[in-house]
Parts: C-alpha cells; structure tokens; sequence
C-alpha cells in the first residue's frame, strides 16, 4: 500500500473521513470530537499542515482510507525537559470505517516510526483524548508507554504517549511512500 502527501484539494475528503470518525464514536458511546464547531478550525489546521507537507494519505481506488499528521510539538503538552526536538508527534490518524481490520493505523505508526529515525530522532509521540480509553488501549497496544496526562483547561486531549522509533510492530505490511 501506498502513502502519499496530502494536496490542498484533499481538505474536503480530509473532512468527510472525520466526520465518518465522528459518527463511529459517537455510536461508540465515545465523548470525542462531539462538537461540530471544531470542523471549521480543524480544516484550517489541516490546511497549514498539508502546505507545509506534515499530512499524509492513504488512498485505494480513488477513496482515502487513512491520513496522519507529523505535526510539530504540541507546547501544551511537551515540556522542555522532554526534549521535544527528539521525536516525531502523530496527530490527526484516522482510518476509514472500510479500512477496519486491516491493521492500517498500526501500519501508519510504523510508517511514523520510519520516519523518526531518518530524522535521527529517537521516539514517535502522541497525545490523545483524554477520555478516550479505546484509543490510549490501542495505543498502548501498538506499543505506547503513557508519559503522562495534562489538562489545559482549554483542551481535551492531553493523554501523552510515546515509543522508541525502533519499534516496529507490524513488520510484514509496510506502507510504501510514494
């Protein structure tokens, strides 16, 4: 399978695939992304991070099935002493409800994991919602240690984790960059 980088004619797509997402959790019983207010911001975050070449696709016959984000750190969370220039930071990793079962958000921290250490930088990062415990559980899953929890009062996110770039958990399906 193929990774791409994201273009600027992809921010609707972008948006239906989290949208698609929006609706899973909720029907999930899972308290994330529940405003619809917050579409409008994201899009524009996605936007910047697709000009400056921070997102990613996975696309089959015409239709993405997955994105990522190697966004820069998030300062709300990452402290100084954690030496945030060391590491690569997803954000933004959905999968498609058509790609379920294929191991593909895996493959995608994989893929991030390559992209740390061509960088020469030592961990992959994240931060998740924070009451999202499916997410921290696949998470940790996909070998992510918790680091910590942080709660700016103007965030929900704020589950940190991380693992060694050198972790690769699905050795036998890797995404292609193309």
């Amino acid at each position: 399978m193929m990774i791409h980088p994201a273009h600027e004619r992809d921010g609707a797509a972008l948006m239906e695939l989290r949208i698609e997402a929006e609706r899973w959790l909720r029907d999930a019983g899972i308290d994330q992304w529940r405003n619809a207010a917050t579409r409008a911001p994201a899009l524009a975050k996605w936007q910047t991070d697709i000009a400056a070449g921070r997102t990613w696709l996975v696309r089959e016959a015409g239709s993405i099935l997955a994105t990522i984000t190697l966004a820069p750190p998030d300062m709300d969370f990452w402290r100084p002493s954690d030496e945030p220039e060391d590491a690569v930071y997803v954000a933004k990793l959905i999968t498609s409800r058509a790609a379920m079962g294929r191991g593909l958000g895996g493959q995608l921290l994989d893929w991030a994991g390559h992209q740390a250490r061509q960088q020469q930088k030592s961990w992959v990062r994240l931060d998740c919602w924070r009451s999202n415990i499916a997410l921290q559980s696949f998470y940790v899953r996909e070998g992510f240690e918790h680091v910590r929890t942080e709660a700016p009062a103007h965030r929900l996110s704020g589950w940190l984790g991380q693992r060694p770039a050198s972790v690769v958990r699905h050795p036998s399906s890797h995404l292609l960059t193309g």
